[in-house]
């Protein structure tokens, strides 16, 4: 019988190799980030209704069309599991009727997306992505604090080599006006697109500036710029925004041929890109912008403005630079020789229990092999104290005390253990041994 294996493109994660340290260490950064900017956290299902992303991502996306994991399930409905976040997240708000209850709703969130496409380098199948939202806001100063949230997260996680590309598609007045322009740019080489492109042409002609084809890149040069195309209502928001960021101090590029491949965008798109070379040509750490039609695309009886944006973490950490994390502080409760009364086991238990409930992290071999095995296991498991406990200690009020660095060894009263340990603590912490 063959031995079974994760599915493509979807990874274990498994303590001990390094990486699991990386990924708590980049979800609470991230989570530190978004509570100073007044965010909370939303979770979502990772199943939804495939009308969901049809009607908020956009039928003519590589996500709808081609990526997404679908099925019936059996009652016959049509579900997905969600490609992206923000589709999911506006639907909750919808149905919860948040924006009821309050003006400007902040929401950010952490979790696994499913996209059926190919794996390549920090590009997954199964892939963890952060991501903020705001609702209710439409103003110009709220694009540029998001962008700001978003490049203050990255140099938290210690990135310096990065950039903003900055972008606007304006409101449904300029996009008319810019899939006119386009069309008549593109219609001529109809025939030297791909056949993608091609369709797009007919229904959705921006589409045809994220294309990764090489057909299409020919047919690109020299396509008018949306900016030209911008009412005066959308370029005074684009120009606010510009200043705003600015203000904050935050570099930014602006990038015409920026618009980023989800439908539900208006107004403002940026991405930040890696500019150190880690994540190769696919160099994008995170993306979003406004998308002020999204509620309506889902039913809401008004326009919602709103903002956020995504970012995927496996590639995050790709270009994070590797930290080394502290040594935690770990006891280890060891029963003396190999005992088997019932009794110094259970006090084995009973004051590892006793420490946990005090916050200490602590081991216990349950196996109860000899004293020396159990010791070799606490020096496996790099515990910095080890306690042993005999029926004598139980007796007389007791535990014997090992500090593992510098093998002192001396017996501690039960009723002073934690003020011994917080020492030992702080020694460790100061020194910087383990």
């Amino acid at each position: 019988m063959a031995t079974l294996q994760a599915v493509t493109g979807m990874n274990d994660l498994l303590p001990g190799d390094g990486q699991g340290a990386r990924w708590q260490r980049l979800e609470t950064t991230f989570r530190e980030s978004c509570r100073r900017y007044g965010f909370a956290e939303v979770r979502t299902p990772l199943c939804e209704y495939v009308e969901l992303f049809q009607r908020g991502v956009g039928e003519t996306t590589d996500i709808v069309e081609k990526e997404m994991y679908t099925f019936e399930d059996r009652g016959g409905r049509r579900l997905a599991l969600r490609p992206e976040g923000t589709a999911s997240a506006v639907r909750a708000a919808l149905e919860h009727s948040v924006l009821a209850r309050e003006p400007v709703t902040r929401w950010f969130y952490v979790g696994p997306m499913y996209r059926a496409e190919r794996p390549a380098k920090g590009r997954y199948r199964e892939f963890f992505q952060v991501g903020v939202e705001v609702y209710g806001d439409g103003s110009p100063a709220v694009d540029a604090e998001v962008i700001d949230l978003a490049a203050s997260f990255f140099r938290d996680l210690g990135l310096t080599q990065f950039k903003v590309r900055l972008n606007s598609i304006g409101g449904p007045e300029t996009r008319a006006r810019y899939r006119d322009a386009l069309v008549a740019h593109f219609a001529p080489h109809r025939d030297s697109l791909s056949p993608e492109s091609q369709a797009r042409l007919e229904r959705n002609p921006l589409r045809i500036l994220d294309s990764k084809d090489p057909r299409d890149h020919g047919p690109r040069e020299g396509a008018p710029s949306i900016l030209d195309a911008l009412t005066d209502d959308d370029r005074a928001h684009f120009e606010r925004v510009q200043a705003f960021l600015t203000a904050l101090g935050v570099p930014f590029v602006v990038d015409p041929t920026l618009v980023r491949g989800l439908d539900y965008y208006t107004r403002t798109v940026f991405e930040v890109v890696d500019t150190s070379g880690a994540l190769g040509a696919q160099d994008t750490l995170c993306g979003g912008g406004r998308y002020d039609q999204l509620f309506t695309e889902l039913g809401s009886a008004a326009p919602v403005p709103a903002f956020g944006f995504g970012a995927g973490i496996e590639r995050l950490l790709l270009s994070a630079p590797a930290v080394d994390a502290a040594k935690p502080f770990r006891v280890a409760v060891v029963a003396a020789a190999k005992a088997d009364e019932s009794a110094t086991l259970a006090g084995v238990l009973c004051l590892a229990r006793e420490l946990r409930a005090a916050g200490i992290e602590t081991l216990v071999d349950t196996r109860f092999a000899s004293m020396k095995s159990q010791m070799r296991r606490a020096n496996d498991l790099a515990a910095t104290v080890v306690l042993v406990l005999g029926g004598n200690e139980i007796a007389s009020g007791m535990v014997s005390m090992k500090i593992m660095a510098t093998g002192e060894q001396r017996s501690v009263a039960r009723a002073a253990l934690r003020d011994e340990l917080a020492q030992v603590q702080r020694a460790a912490t100061t020194t910087g041994a383990p």
